[in-house]
């Protein structure tokens, strides 16, 4: 968990509804890929296999091509599973060709090793600077040619569905 705190279903729901239309900030809930084959409605099967959410936020007024990443693999049975990585990559992918992403950064808690293992070792991340009195660690990494084409392999096997409101 990058910075986020886990949200009952409601509060999760609350904040998706408020996010929807919001131009500086992107959220992606993230799904068991495990079935759940007892619960035949669709929409309480997506409930009942939601295990995070990845986010980002372009909130840097110096620079509108940063942005801000978090995730949250709340369901403990699902972490250091890779699922965070590979949110990450899919989100991270988004963000850069979708977007126009060039520079992303995570504010970590400087306890939480597994978050700052994935950024810097899976994902390229380095560290920027230490807020002891925040107790945290920030981390950055600029797009590149090779990044770009490593989002795009890392996501290659992903499909994309529209989404639409009804």
């Amino acid at each position: 968990m990058t910075g986020s705190e886990p949200l009952s279903l409601d509060e999760e729901y609350a904040m998706q509804q408020s996010w929807r239309n919001d131009n500086d900030k992107c959220t992606f809930i993230v799904l068991s890929k495990d079935p759940i084959t007892e619960v035949k409605n669709s929409d309480l099967q997506d409930t009942n296999r939601m295990i995070g959410d990845v986010n980002f936020y372009l909130n840097n007024t110096d620079n509108p091509h940063e942005a801000e990443l978090e995730v949250m693999i709340a369901e403990q049975q699902h972490a250091g599973k890779g699922v965070a990585t590979e949110v990450l990559h899919l989100m991270m992918q988004y963000a850069v060709n979708d977007i126009g992403v060039d520079d992303f950064v995570v504010r970590i808690k400087d306890t939480n090793n597994a978050s700052v293992h994935i950024f810097e070792n899976k994902l390229g991340f380095k560290e920027t600077e230490r807020a002891p009195v925040f107790k945290e660690v920030t981390l950055r990494r600029s797009v590149c040619d090779d990044l770009k084409a490593s989002l795009n392999q890392w996501t290659s096997h992903a499909n994309r569905i529209k989404y639409a409101l009804e």
